[in-house]
C-alpha cells in the first residue's frame, strides 16, 4: 500500500453530490479545496452499515471542521444517483439524511486506486487522508472494512497540524488542543519529558 504522507495528495476530477444535494458533474479536488485543509475519505459502498454510522459521524462534527477551515469530502465507488438516493433516505431507516458536506461518485475506481484503497472486492478500504493548504497529505489511516474509524481523532490530527504550522513545535504522543508542546531539538524533548514524562 502506498504511503501518500509526504506527497501531493492525488487531484481528481468526478461527479460528486454536494451538500446542498446539486450535482457537480465536474467535481475537482484541487479547485474546491483551494486556501483550504481537506479530510479526503473513502467508504466501501451506500446502503451499508458501518459506513452510515462514520458519514454521520463526520457531519454531526462538520461545524468544528469547518472552523478549522477543513473541507470534508467523502468518496466511495457508487454512483451520484446512488448518494442522492441514500440522503434522500431516513437515517432511522438506515440512509444517511441530508449530510452537509460533498460525495464524490467513483464509479470508475480512478479515485480509490490513485489513492492506494482499493480492496480485493473493488471496494474501498476506509482511507481517511488530510491534506494541508499546500495539497500536501499531512496524514493517513487505513481501515480494514469491518473497523469504523474515529472522527474524533481526525479532529485531533487537525489541532496537531495547525498547532505545528503555527507555533513550529512539534506534538508529544496524546497531544491535544491546549496541551504543551516540544521543541525539536535534544533541549527540548529533555525540557518535555522532564515535565510531562508521567503523564504519557
Amino acid at each position: 500500500m502506498a504511503v501518500l504522507v509526504g506527497k501531493q495528495a492525488p487531484d481528481f476530477n468526478a461527479v460528486a453530490v454536494m451538500g446542498n444535494n446539486e450535482i457537480n458533474e465536474t467535481f475537482n479536488l484541487k479547485k474546491q479545496i483551494a486556501g483550504k485543509y481537506a479530510v479526503v475519505y473513502f467508504y466501501p459502498l451506500d446502503f451499508t452499515f458501518v459506513c452510515p454510522s462514520e458519514i454521520i459521524a463526520f457531519d454531526h462534527r462538520l461545524e468544528e471542521f469547518k472552523k478549522r477551515n477543513v473541507e470534508v469530502i467523502g468518496v466511495s465507488i457508487d454512483s451520484h444517483f446512488t448518494h442522492l438516493a441514500w440522503k434522500n433516505t431516513p437515517v432511522e431507516k438506515g440512509g444517511i439524511g441530508q449530510v452537509r458536506y460533498t460525495l464524490v461518485a467513483d464509479i470508475k475506481h480512478e479515485i480509490c486506486k490513485a489513492y492506494d484503497v482499493e480492496a480485493e472486492g473493488g471496494v474501498a478500504y476506509r482511507g481517511s487522508f488530510l491534506i494541508d493548504r499546500a495539497g500536501v497529505v499531512q496524514h493517513q489511516v487505513v481501515n480494514n472494512l469491518p473497523l469504523g474509524r474515529n472522527i474524533d481523532e481526525m479532529l485531533r490530527m487537525v489541532d496537531a497540524l495547525q498547532f505545528t504550522e503555527e507555533h513550529g513545535e512539534v506534538c508529544p504522543a496524546g497531544w491535544s488542543k491546549g496541551k504543551a508542546g516540544m521543541n525539536a531539538s535534544p533541549d527540548g524533548v529533555a525540557k518535555y519529558l522532564a515535565s510531562h514524562a508521567k503523564e504519557l
